[in-house]
């Protein structure tokens, strides 16, 4: 099983199409291998052990697989064709639509089938797994820094997910029979369009994202480096992954790693017990490092029946209800400890009983049962430590030369401006400074809306409704209605009225959905809470298609009417002398709190409630009136009617978004807890239009300044 031709070659020299050739040639053959090293296995045990060690190494990069694309989109390129294209792999991946349907999560269940899926839930504590290599984050965690930094290397990310799209199915699941673990293979492979998405995916998506970018192919493109870079961690992970999984076929290794796994606890303990002449404590402090003496000792010992584990007092009497080592050894730590043992020559050697040992200090061998998350539990070989995990600077382990087109860091500044803030919340982009920012805007904006709350009408009932929200919402669509049939004769907005309202609007509707920015996280994507709010951020920007795209239908409109603005994530855009300062307070919120999606998750899901409910079966249609007596296109108001329905469209998911947030979260009826985190919800509500007069710009003050850091 030596590793093959490819690991030593040069691939400095080959272009994207060449690399490509070479990743496919290299996947067929790694397959190979693993299939061979299966066919060394002796029984169905040894089967299920492969697979294990398999899945868990593969989990890292598994468990988040298309997580590095989720930034890729942002309010400053939400009309930009190559941030729709990566949004449309990266829509695929998640299972836009559905919750729980994540190729991470595919992946988590393989793992519960095999049974090692305890640490995987969140896809973070898997950190903590020490069953799992450390090689094997080293991949998935740079991928994942590099998602980070988006704007920095864009190139770069979809260079090296082209990689692993091409690659196919990780070699080493070549050991796990997915069809009868009732996994879709298609889950799975990044390099296949998924079955049940209709988001385009897998490796022609991956293609249109590089395409539409307008990548360059040779050795020296951006996306070469990603591409080649990801191809060497991919094929060096995976050569040590074969080794260390052909290591457990030996029962030796085996129980030499379980010993390891259990000697830092043990060695507190038997420091008056004598293995081979020295105290057993002294025995496993040195296998916390090297347990292979320590396992050679216990061979010769009394305690052990070569080829006779029934007879092995080690693992009968002494773990027994009455032993003095109950418990401390898991059914699998005796199962890996028998199969050493009967790996041992039979000497027929006499040795002492369980009896014979009565009185030792044997009450705590192997380390006292801890219930910690990197306890050995699996027969899989504990690979390492947490303390251990490698921390690395991106730019100290990427081997990349970032060109002149990236964007540099952020100063870390507070933003001089409203107008300054547009811009820099648009991106992607994190500074300490910033992030205050916006932390402390949005919760004066928040004081602002929650400003006599109690006194004043909120549309939203004072307790959440036992039957949900799908009632009220129904109520409001038929106000919405009788609101327009009443002011059917009103008069319209003459022209310049028009155009300059739909002016002062576009810094706020060039950034449709920027509120739900936040949910593109990966495991936020495809919850039960925020699966809806995922999918309509990717209703807002046009499900990868531009004529879709809502942010470019307003900006097609704003033209039509001889305005020409500068594209939005500019700073000219923001200083724009045709936009008012006040026209950007909303945005700035928007864009705000959409960066909090945990910690406001309750205001958001009242905002997200409001805006979709706005103008449903009222103002739009009378936007309409206006735009087509003047002749301009009504498309923006006509998609934004038919899309945000209360039915089945965006108002009906909001109100679904937060009968599953009340029901999973909120504590019992009638309790305290439960009233604050519902008058979170109406305060999120009532933010999207939030009191002006004096008493709450004040209250607004007071709120910023409480948020401040002392």
């Amino acid at each position: 099983m030596s590793a093959p031709d490819t690991m030593a070659e040069d691939f400095a020299h080959l272009g994207l199409d060449e690399l490509r050739a070479a990743t496919r040639k290299w996947a067929t053959a790694e397959r190979a291998r693993f299939r061979s090293l299966a066919g060394e296995t002796r029984d169905e045990a040894e089967r299920l052990l492969l697979a294990q060690g398999a899945a868990l190494d593969c989990a890292p990069l598994g468990l988040m697989s298309g997580a590095w694309l989720q930034w890729l989109s942002s309010m400053a390129t939400a009309d930009d064709q190559a941030a729709l294209a990566a949004l449309a792999l990266y829509a695929s991946d998640v299972g836009v639509g559905r919750p729980h349907d994540s190729r991470g999560a595919a992946f988590s269940q393989l793992l519960r089938v095999l049974k090692v899926g305890e640490h995987a839930q969140p896809a973070a504590r898997l950190a903590l797994d020490l069953r799992v290599a450390d090689e094997a984050f080293e991949l998935a965690a740079l991928l994942l820094l590099m998602g980070r930094h988006p704007e920095e290397f864009h190139a770069e990310i979809l260079g090296a997910d082209l990689c692993l799209r091409e690659a196919g199915l990780l070699p080493a699941l070549e050991l796990v029979d997915l069809s009868g673990a009732g996994i879709e293979v298609s889950d799975l492979n990044a390099g296949r369009p998924r079955i049940r998405s209709d988001a385009p995916g897998g490796l022609p998506a991956a293609e249109q994202a590089l395409e539409a970018r307008g990548n360059q192919s040779g050795p020296l493109s951006r996306e070469a480096h990603g591409f080649r870079w990801a191809f060497t961690m991919l094929r060096t992970w995976s050569d040590g992954l074969l080794h260390r999984l052909a290591a457990l076929l030996d029962p030796a290794h085996r129980a030499a790693e379980m010993l390891r796994a259990r000697a830092r606890e043990g060695s507190v303990y038997h420091r008056n017990y004598k293995l081979a002449g020295r105290s057993l404590a002294d025995w496993l402090k040195e296998a916390v490092d090297a347990p292979l003496p320590l396992l050679d000792a216990l061979a010769t010992s009394p305690l052990i029946r070569p080829g006779k584990p029934e007879r092995s007092p080690l693992i009968n009497g002494l773990v027994g209800e009455r032993g003095a080592m109950f418990r401390v050894f898991t059914p699998t730590d005796l199962e890996i400890l028998a199969n050493w043992i009967r790996s041992l020559p039979d000497t027929d050697k006499q040795g002492t009983s369980a009896a014979a040992t009565d009185g030792e200090d044997l009450s705590m061998l192997g380390g006292a049962p801890v219930a910690d998350a990197g306890t050995e539990k699996s027969g899989i070989p504990v690979a390492g430590s947490v303390k251990n995990r490698r921390q690395r600077d991106i730019r100290s382990v990427f081997p990349l030369s970032v060109d002149g087109d990236s964007t540099s860091a952020e100063h870390d500044v507070l933003p001089a401006s409203l107008r300054d803030a547009y811009v820099r919340l648009q991106r992607r982009a994190q500074s300490p400074a910033l992030s205050a920012y916006a932390r402390t805007y949005v919760h004066g904006w928040l004081g602002r809306a929650s400003h006599r709350l109690a006194d004043v009408g909120v549309p939203l009932p004072e307790e959440w409704p036992a039957e949900g929200l799908r009632p009220w919402l129904a109520n409001q669509h038929d106000r919405h209605a009788e609101e327009f049939e009443s002011m059917a004769e009103a008069g319209l907005p003459s022209r310049e009225q028009l155009i300059e309202s739909t002016v002062q609007l576009a810094p706020l509707t060039m950034i449709d959905g920027g509120w739900l920015q936040g949910f593109t996280d990966y495991e936020l994507a495809s919850s039960d809470i925020g699966f809806s709010l995922f999918e309509t951020y990717w209703d807002e920007l046009g499900n990868g298609r531009a004529e879709l795209n809502h942010p470019l239908i307003y900006r097609q409109l704003v033209e039509s009417m001889g305005v020409e603005l500068p594209p939005t994530g500019t700073i000219d855009f923001a200083h724009w002398t045709g936009f008012e300062d006040r026209s950007f307070e909303l945005p700035v919120f928007w864009l705000s709190i959409g960066r909090f999606p945990k910690a406001f998750q309750p205001e958001i899901l009242g905002l997200n409630l409001a805006m979709e409910l706005s103008g449903v079966g009222g103002s739009y249609r009378r936007a309409r009136l206006g735009l087509r007596a003047h002749g301009f296109s009504t498309r923006f108001v006509d998609i934004h009617n038919t899309i945000d329905n209360v039915a089945t469209g965006h108002s009906a998911w909001a109100a679904d978004a937060i009968d599953s947030y009340m029901a999973a979260i909120a504590p019992p009826s009638g309790t305290r807890a439960r009233d604050e985190l519902w008058t979170r919800v109406r305060t999120g509500y009532r933010a999207l239009n939030p009191p002006s007069g004096w008493s709450a710009r004040r209250a607004q003050r007071r709120a910023e300044s409480a948020s401040r850091p002392l």
